[in-house]
């Protein structure tokens, strides 16, 4: 199979295939800018969701700490009350160890009377 083509016809289709490398070249320079920006665009967006999940840990971690320290008030609360508690408690003791001491003393004197009436 062969063509015959009339020497205005091969200038033409110089000119064209002449005029498509051009074009060929521009269509991949834009493919490769194409690529490179949807490359980067990809990065950014991984960037992004990154951010996003460190954002929503740290949110996360912040509720948590806050819930901690809701319940560390509350043992610090009850500790105090505790140790308020203790004191009266230690308050009561004394004076009972006070009177039981007195109350020795009395037995002691009262024992020495016995005696010596008993006597």
């Amino acid at each position: 199979l062969t063509f015959n083509f009339c020497p205005n016809c091969c200038t033409v289709l110089e000119l064209i295939m002449a005029s498509a490398e051009p074009q060929q070249r521009f269509g991949q320079s834009v493919k490769g800018l194409l690529s490179d920006k949807v490359g980067s665009c990809s990065g950014d967006v991984i960037a992004l969701t990154r951010q996003v999940l460190k954002g929503s840990r740290s949110q996360e971690l912040l509720g948590l700490a806050a819930r901690n320290m809701v319940i560390q008030e509350d043992a610090i609360l009850h500790s105090e009350d505790s140790l308020r508690k203790m004191s009266i408690i230690t308050t009561h003791l004394q004076y009972q160890q006070e009177a039981i001491q007195k109350n020795v003393e009395q037995s002691t004197n009262l024992q020495d009377q016995l005696r010596h009436v008993l006597k």
